[in-house]
């Protein structure tokens, strides 16, 4: 399926629950925010079907994200039926780590095409500090017993002035023990993280190559996102960095993203998409469902303008309600 600039949109982050279990303080307040109520999340039969129009008309990719996709009841179940999707290639999921140990026999079973962790300190009371939860310990065996599993595992870390930026070259250092990709998120200031601030992906790759002169850019493809990797002589894994306020990625955009309330969200830092809830619960059929799915990706904005992640009614987003 080509948008209006010939961008080839084959990849759709399907985010399958708000609600998450961790309070990390660039994504959300302390107590939390108001969850949508279960009338309002898309049944997973009606994200089946969406999926199914998305692949007719040329969907190849997925991503399961949440909030915490593994906090949903169901969620290794909607995985299985993803990957036995006719044309569906790839199915990988975001989560946070913490349920994710007693998930891996289920992944490993369905041969899940890799799982990306999120994980923004290896010290645990940092950890607990950013995330207001005291649950490093679960996420990183998950991380270890993931890897030795065989699992395709990328962790992502987004470096914040102040809070982990000094454990930049300790992430790194992971990928020499393990096959793993660690990825560097540049931080996009929204909602309550606003008063945060990022380190650019310039610098995050200044530190990288002092700590490893021979880093080169590693040209293998890693993935369906935005990511720019590197590696070194002495990595088993490689090295990602999405640069999105340094490096705009937005001519080569490949995706869109499905809120868990049934939203068709055309690029995360813009309002403009399509209620396919409405659509599903109205009486839509199948082919209404491809043609309004397939007239609003042609109509994809060329790029982000920053100001806030917005939902359909302008009201600034949390990360957690949008799904990444």
């Amino acid at each position: 399926m080509l948008d209006s600039l010939g961008r080839d949109i084959d990849y759709i982050r399907i985010s399958i629950t708000d609600r998450c279990n961790l309070r990390c303080r660039y994504c959300m307040p302390e107590e939390g925010v108001q969850p949508l109520s279960h009338c309002d999340v898309l049944r997973y039969e009606e994200l089946l079907r969406l999926t199914r129009a998305a692949v007719r008309i040329g969907v190849r990719n997925v991503k399961v994200t949440g909030g915490e996709p593994l906090a949903r009841k169901g969620c290794i179940d909607f995985l299985r039926e993803l990957k036995s999707l006719p044309g569906i290639e790839h199915v990988t999921i975001t989560t946070n780590g913490v349920l994710l140990e007693s998930a891996l026999a289920d992944l490993v079973q369905m041969k899940i095409d890799g799982v990306n962790i999120s994980l923004d300190s290896l010290s645990g009371e940092t950890y607990r500090h950013i995330t207001r939860q005291d649950a490093f310990p679960a996420v990183w065996r998950a991380i270890v017993k993931a890897v030795e599993a065989g699992l395709r595992v990328k962790v992502n870390c987004v470096p914040i002035a102040g809070l982990n930026d000094m454990e930049i070259v300790d992430f790194a250092l992971l990928t020499e023990d393990m096959p793993i990709d660690v990825r560097f998120i540049e931080f996009m200031p929204s909602g309550v993280g606003e008063s945060l601030e990022g380190i650019s992906g310039e610098e995050i790759l200044g530190r990288l190559t002092e700590a490893y002169p021979d880093l080169i850019q590693d040209t293998r493809r890693r993935g369906f996102g935005p990511a720019r990797y590197f590696k070194s002589s002495k990595m088993r894994g490689s090295i990602g960095i999405i640069d999105a306020l340094g490096s705009c990625f937005c001519p080569g955009c490949n995706r869109v993203r499905l809120t868990s309330d049934g939203f068709l969200k055309l690029c995360l830092f813009h309002d403009k998409g399509l209620d396919l809830r409405e659509m599903l619960r109205s009486g839509a059929d199948d082919n209404e469902i491809e043609a309004a799915i397939t007239e609003a990706i042609f109509r994809k904005p060329e790029r982000y303008t920053l100001g806030g992640i917005t939902g359909p009614d302008m009201s600034i987003k949390n990360m957690s309600q949008i799904g990444g």
